[in-house]
C-alpha cells in the first residue's frame, strides 16, 4: 500500500534543489511580463541559428575562437527564456572574454515550445533554457544543468545575480 500522506524525504530534497533552480527563473520571467521585455533578439536577428531556426547544427561552428563561449537554448514562447535574455547581454557587456550565442529550438511554424524539433531532438533538449559551455579553444566544457553553476557564478562576480 502506497502511503502519499507522508512524503518520501527525497522528494522533499528534490523539491529544494528544483525550487533553488527555477525559483529565480520564474521571478525573473514574471518580471518580464510585468516590465516587459525587448523582444528585439528573438525575432531571429541576433540568433547564430536564424536561418535555419530549429534545424539540426554543427555545434563545432558556433563557438567563438578565443573566448569562452555560452550557448543559449531557448524558445520565444519560454518565459524563463525572454527573462534571461537582457541579463545576458548584461553579462555579456560586463565580461569581454565571453560570448554569448543565441539558439532558438523552435521551428518558424510552431507556436508554444517545439520539443519535437529537429534541433531539440538532436541536442535531446527536455528544458529550456538549455545551456552549453565551451572552453576558449572550443572544447565543450559544460552542458544543460552542469552548465547552470557556472552561469550563476559569472552573473554572482558581475553582481547581476544575489543569492539568499
Amino acid at each position: 500500500m502506497i502511503d502519499n500522506r507522508h512524503p518520501r524525504p527525497y522528494v522533499k530534497a528534490r523539491s529544494r534543489v528544483l525550487n533553488a533552480i527555477t525559483r529565480p527563473l520564474l521571478l525573473a520571467g514574471l518580471l518580464a511580463l510585468v516590465f516587459g521585455v525587448s523582444g528585439a533578439w528573438a525575432g531571429g536577428a541576433g540568433d547564430a541559428n536564424a536561418a535555419n531556426p530549429g534545424q539540426t547544427l554543427e555545434l563545432k561552428s558556433l563557438p567563438v575562437k578565443g573566448k569562452t563561449t555560452l550557448l543559449d537554448f531557448y524558445s520565444p514562447f519560454c518565459p524563463p527564456c525572454l527573462a534571461m535574455a537582457p541579463v545576458l547581454d548584461k553579462l555579456a557587456d560586463k565580461r569581454a572574454d565571453l560570448a554569448i550565442r543565441r539558439v532558438n529550438i523552435n521551428r518558424p511554424e510552431v507556436r508554444g515550445i517545439d520539443w519535437r524539433s529537429p534541433l531539440a531532438e538532436q541536442l535531446r533538449i527536455r528544458a529550456v533554457p538549455y545551456f552549453m559551455i565551451f572552453d576558449p579553444r572550443g572544447q565543450l566544457v559544460a552542458e544543460g544543468k552542469a552548465a547552470i553553476p557556472q552561469l550563476k557564478n559569472w552573473l554572482r562576480e558581475a553582481g547581476l545575480l544575489q543569492e539568499p
